[in-house]
């Protein structure tokens, strides 16, 4: 069977923890935006959004609450110097299939990022942010006035160091019936 450039992105993407300071071009991180918008979506709704963060004070600041909500102490990074966040939010109203929407729009991020030689990593605590008053007023100031549910922190960067090595796949994770 010949190799496949998609199936070998998704077995080679590892989570990047460590940035360089640069910054990524804007056209690749408008092309990995791209591919999120792509995701499957119950029933096409396309009920997600992406709020595209490469301001250094609100990529701090994001830091700061992720920070406070993990309990971790104040100069702690959990962006791990990550230049630019893609923040996924997925509608509430009438959404219950929200998270499994944004989770997918989190993958694309990723596997797109990572064919385009930037790193990634999806960050939690997301829906903690964006329920806090902090957060309400961000997406306030953004002219987004629906409620909307954080899902995840897509951070992008040019990794620092080596990428880290695929790790052997645990056994019996598959059954088949046949």
């Amino acid at each position: 069977m010949e190799k496949n450039d998609i199936i070998e992105a998704m077995v080679s993407r590892r989570s990047i923890r460590s940035y360089k300071p640069d910054m990524v071009p804007q056209e690749i991180i408008d092309e990995i935006i791209r591919a999120g918008t792509y995701a499957a979506s119950a029933r096409g709704n396309q009920s997600t959004i992406i709020i595209a963060v490469t301001n250094k004070e609100v990529r701090d600041r994001l830091s700061a609450m992720n920070c406070r909500i993990g309990g971790w102490k104040e100069d702690f990074d959990p962006f791990y110097g990550a230049p630019v966040v893609l923040i996924v939010l997925a509608k509430v109203a009438d959404r219950p299939n929200r998270v499994y929407d944004g989770s997918l729009v989190m993958g694309n991020l990723m596997l797109a990022a990572h064919s385009l030689g930037i790193g990634s990593c999806w960050i939690h605590r997301a829906k903690e942010e964006f329920e806090s008053e902090e957060g309400k007023k961000l997406l306030k100031d953004l002219g987004i006035d629906e409620e909307y549910e954080g899902i995840g922190h897509c951070i992008l960067g040019y990794p620092a160091g080596d990428l880290p090595k695929t790790p052997e796949r645990k056994e019996n994770r598959v059954y088949h019936i046949d």
